[in-house]
């Protein structure tokens, strides 16, 4: 939090996305990441509520995720939040439904997917090779449950770069409106 008031003291302009852990659900460390001024609160949910023992630490947990995520939003509505899905982990796609539903009600308002790819022998192996149809599929799926951004490809990781000039747009227009309202 202190790097980034640091940045936005040195360039009040500029836009600072932090992924962050779920801090164990303390709620109190959200709040202080929330205001340290960043634009882009991102927080990844990782996989499917049913994997997530599997996939993710134990010491994460999806409900935990999804309440980091929301209690984000509350404490600033104008900070963008985002999240990412791994897919090919064994998620059936009622699973993905559900996450992305869960998402939206948190007021998560980007999502990507990208397809897990095992960094080494030690960690867990791919389930399965995802088409790239179905990566165009969730896309269409986040963009009709109203997700302002969805990068959705093999590829795609929760730093993706896409999405950089629309987020960038979002952010400016928030922060007109707010100084509109406020003048």
């Amino acid at each position: 939090a202190n790097t980034v008031k640091l940045l936005k003291q040195m360039d009040p302009n500029i836009k600072v996305e932090a992924l962050v852990s779920d801090f164990q659900g303390n709620e109190r460390c959200v709040a202080t990441v929330v205001g340290s001024g960043l634009d882009v609160y991102a927080h990844n949910i990782e996989t499917v509520e049913r994997l997530q023992g599997r996939v993710r630490d134990r010491r994460a947990g999806y409900i935990q995720s999804i309440k980091t995520l929301e209690h984000a939003k509350s404490l600033n509505p104008e900070v963008v939040t985002k999240s990412s899905i791994m897919l090919g982990v064994g998620e059936k796609d009622e699973e993905v439904m559900q996450a992305l539903r869960d998402l939206r009600t948190a007021g998560v308002e980007i999502v990507t997917f990208g397809q897990y790819l095992r960094p080494s022998r030690k960690h867990m192996r791919v389930y399965e090779y995802v088409d790239y149809d179905k990566y165009d599929y969730w896309r269409k799926q986040g963009e009709s449950m109203g997700f302002a951004y969805v990068a959705s490809s093999p590829l795609v990781r929760s730093s993706y770069k896409a999405g950089e000039f629309f987020v960038k747009a979002m952010i400016d227009q928030r922060r007109a409106a707010a100084a509109a309202q406020h003048a």
